[in-house]
């Protein structure tokens, strides 16, 4: 085999990889000898066939296979001799024209990683913002909990209904004066106030009694499921079976009983438990963005742009989801145009503090276990249906690329909890608004990734845990499998901010 290389400019790597004909031809008759035992053919005894026939009947199966062996085996020769770290799979080609008995001509083209100096952890300072759990913060977590846990009884005859009151009634929604389909319900119960149906139809049901029949408009919304049903007027005839009032809920034993818990201090503890995590979360995340602020003001090198836009088009993926759900899809899918160069300066910053990572976590010994790893894969695998959870785990398992990018999540926190270790930390107690706005500065700050999102966009619920991620893969993993076919190297995934589907009601109810 002779390799010539091409080009070698900043982190682009260029060959020209010369298979010899013979070595082929020596590949496949090695082949031809491992099946000939095994050939039955009319005429020969077992394992007797001829070598030129097995090549007559089997000769392109047989050189394609030897082909395929031949370029894999070049590509793990080149990794070797040139002591290359590819930064994602080598785009390989056969030169044009190639046939049977020519020595084989590869192209191949590819990035590497940059070499980068683990950088010195002396000196690394970190504040973290605590937010300590107040007895009134729980004592207000178990009021919720009592609220949404709340009864009802009959109220005193002859009184007129109130919002936070509960209505049972019989209803029949009608559409130009025919029934339509999901429009009726019979013992349905509506707490008035609590706007669980479509507006206006909880608020005139206000001051009815019980054994009274009323006839009700409402207009349904623009953006309802139904077709038949959005924007139009609509009447439901509405049977008022009882009025109740919300009775006073106990909190003691027995309510924390009627939860499944022993005592009501088990519960204030469970409570105070679930805080104390959240503001955990919290504190991490604010604390991880913090660090990655000050290894990305200290560090400054060139990244594969092939990683770059790896890394930019799952940004960019995310973006056009996001702008698709607006009020306004091509008013925010500009605004995202706009902004294209500092999301792709994102990507690049993500991409570099993700090879930093991986050179901190090689140069201090971390690592992902095998037993982690295993764990990995089996809760990846619970996606899949059964009998497809073992084929998953096989392909994980036999494709480098595939298992770096499953591993690279847990191995960039593993990273980045040594550095916490490392670090020198001073704590300092704040409310959870301080630490919330503290979180967004650093975000603003250090464009870790999208701060900025379409005007039109309504801004999702914050998670307590929602950290930046990074996660490229460890450089010493993310050598290319063993195919000639390039592929995608590990993306960093993004949590979606969709709150879940809410569940069908009948048509008089928001869907």
């Amino acid at each position: 085999m002779q390799i010539v290389e091409t080009t070698n400019e900043g982190l682009k790597r260029g060959y020209t990889v010369t298979i010899a004909a013979k070595d082929i031809a020596a590949r496949i008759d090695g082949e031809v000898q491992k099946i000939a035992p095994t050939v039955r053919m009319p005429g020969f005894r077992p394992g007797k066939v001829p070598a030129n026939l097995l090549k007559k009947m089997h000769g392109p199966a047989l050189h394609q296979e030897a082909l395929n062996t031949s370029v894999r085996e070049a590509m793990d020769k080149l990794v070797a001799e040139q002591k290359l770290r590819p930064a994602m799979q080598p785009d390989v080609s056969l030169g044009e024209g190639y046939e049977e008995g020519k020595d084989a001509l590869l192209t191949v083209s590819l990035e590497v990683l940059p070499t980068i100096e683990a950088p010195s952890l002396d000196g690394l300072k970190l504040e973290k913002l605590v937010v300590p759990v107040s007895e009134d913060e729980v004592n207000e977590a178990v009021q919720r909990i009592a609220a949404g846990s709340k009864s009802f009884v009959d109220a005193k005859k002859g009184k007129k209904a109130e919002n936070g009151d509960q209505l049972i009634v019989d209803f029949t929604g009608k559409l130009d004066g025919v029934e339509f389909e999901g429009g009726k319900a019979e013992d349905a119960a509506i707490e008035l106030g609590a706007a669980r149906f479509i507006p206006g139809f909880e608020e005139q049901l206000v001051g009815v009694k019980a054994g009274e029949e009323k006839t009700i408009e409402v207009t349904f919304p623009e953006d309802y499921p139904a077709e038949n049903l959005k924007g139009k007027q609509t009447t439901f005839d509405v049977v008022v079976k009882a009025v109740k009032v919300a009775g006073e809920a106990k909190i003691d034993d027995d309510f924390a009983k009627n939860l499944g818990l022993e005592s009501l201090e088990m519960l204030t503890n469970l409570l105070k438990g679930q805080i104390e995590q959240e503001s955990a979360g919290l504190t991490r995340t604010q604390m991880k963005r913090q660090l990655l602020d000050l290894l990305a003001a200290g560090h400054d090198f060139d990244v594969p742009p092939s990683m770059v836009e790896a890394e930019f088009q799952q940004i960019w993926a995310q973006l056009e989801q996001e702008a698709a759900r607006e009020e306004d899809p091509e008013a925010a899918r500009k605004e995202i145009e706009d902004e294209k160069d500092d999301y792709r300066a994102i990507a690049v910053r993500r991409v570099r503090l993700g090879l930093l990572l991986s050179e901190i976590g090689q140069a201090n010994g971390v690592e992902v276990t095998a037993q982690e790893m295993q764990m990995l894969m089996g809760q990846a695998a619970q996606q899949y249906r059964p009998e497809d959870r073992q084929r998953f785990v096989e392909y994980v398992q036999s494709d480098p690329l595939v298992a770096a990018q499953l591993r690279a999540p847990l191995y960039e926190d593993k990273v980045v909890d040594f550095l916490f270790d490392k670090a020198e930390v001073t704590e300092r107690e704040v409310t959870k608004e301080e630490l919330q706005a503290a979180i967004e500065a650093e975000e603003g700050a250090g464009e870790a990734k999208p701060a900025k999102k379409p005007a039109a966009k309504k801004a999702p619920a914050k998670k307590a845990n929602k950290e930046e991620t990074v996660e490229a893969a460890p450089a010493e993993e993310a050598k290319p499998a063993k195919k000639a076919a390039p592929k995608k190297a590990a993306a960093p995934k993004e949590e979606a901010a969709e709150k879940p589907a809410p569940k069908k009601k009948a048509a008089a109810k928001k869907d």
